[in-house]
């Protein structure tokens, strides 16, 4: 099992005295602070979100990032007068990322000890120690996917979709349907599992056990005659999702064990996760195997708890510690979402 630092999934930036020199509102012009752009640039490449909290007047701000040539870069601005920390409770819950996951740099320690105060997990760090964030090792992936160089982009991508279907009149099931979803599910590949390594990390909240695995844990099982690693891939007309799902199956002669599963946040609500299942319950009842599924309740993973009921597996034993093995006797197996069209690979 991988056991690694808590990875940063965002930055959060204050703006005055902090991304710049100077005060807005009262300053003749404000300047970037040396470095500051080759900074954002690096975050954003090793697919550190990136998100403001400041108290100034919002469209001078944001034209003033434009000014600069910045404004591309930041997710979800909270830019208005209200406390800090209700800002950065707004920003974690549109980036549906752990609260534990986010960092906030500002200039002013109020500020900074008011947002703590209401978020005691979350990491403050003083704008004078800017210059030193690229070494920090929680901003630092092992690995540098094509996923994450598009994270960003795949947030905007996703915040378009969210802006359509909120507007869309008819049945959701409709606009699912619109989407032209196609989810392709394949066998690991070794080009795969930077990626993998990275789902195992990132992901809290679809994480069915909570347990993370290095690339070359991922590597031996995907080699292993008695593993079957699947990674899920998402496109729809908006662009592709990327690598979203994981699982892990440990095959025996009479009885298939699911060891991982696991769904990007980012496809919470489109079903995948209940799709995965239904593709491995078929090929466990193809085989004529008993099917049995780990699961370690965390203070996140609720839902995927959800996803194996909703999917008729039933609990066979809990210990003292927490850790359930469900089994489920594949007699009433869940077709895929009319919406969803699934390639195997």
């Amino acid at each position: 099992m991988l056991d690694r630092l808590k990875e940063i999934k965002c930055v959060v930036w204050d703006l005055d005295n902090t991304l710049w020199e100077g005060t807005l509102l009262e300053d003749r012009e404000v300047s970037l602070k040396p470095g500051i752009q080759a900074i954002l640039e690096e975050l954003d490449s090793r697919g550190i979100l990136l998100s403001i909290a400041s108290k100034n007047e919002r469209e001078v701000a944001l034209e003033q990032l434009r000014t600069f040539g910045l404004d591309d870069f930041f997710l979800y601005p909270e830019i208005h007068w209200n406390a800090k920390s209700t800002s950065i409770a707004n920003i974690q819950k549109n980036l549906n990322i752990g609260i534990d996951t986010i960092l906030f740099i500002d200039d002013q320690p109020f500020e900074r000890d008011e947002v703590h105060s209401q978020h005691p997990q979350l990491t403050c760090v003083d704008a004078s120690a800017y210059d030193g964030l690229l070494d920090d090792p929680r901003l630092n992936p092992r690995y540098r996917t094509e996923d994450s160089r598009r994270r960003r982009l795949l947030y905007l991508e996703n915040m378009q979709r969210e802006a359509d279907e909120e507007s869309y009149e008819g049945p959701k099931e409709e606009f699912l349907a619109e989407l032209d979803m196609h989810f392709i599910i394949a066998e690991a590949g070794e080009q795969d599992l930077q990626r993998a390594e990275e789902l195992t990390v990132r992901t809290n909240q679809l994480n069915a056990t909570g347990i993370t695995y290095s690339y070359e844990e991922l590597d031996a099982f995907r080699r292993s005659p008695d593993h079957w690693l699947l990674v899920g891939e998402l496109t729809d007309r908006y662009g592709s999702y990327g690598k979203i799902g994981l699982a892990l199956v440990e095959r025996r002669a009479s009885c298939w064990q699911l060891k991982m599963l696991l769904m990007s946040c980012r496809v919470m609500a489109r079903g995948l996760g209940n799709a995965l299942l239904t593709y491995i319950m078929g090929e466990a009842k193809e085989q004529s195997v008993r099917l049995l599924a780990d699961f370690r309740k965390t203070d996140r993973n609720r839902t995927m708890y959800i996803a194996y009921r909703f999917n008729n597996f039933h609990l066979l034993e809990e210990d003292a510690e927490g850790r359930i093995t469900l089994e489920n006797d594949l007699t009433n197996i869940q077709p895929f979402p009319p919406y969803l069209k699934v390639e195997v690979q």
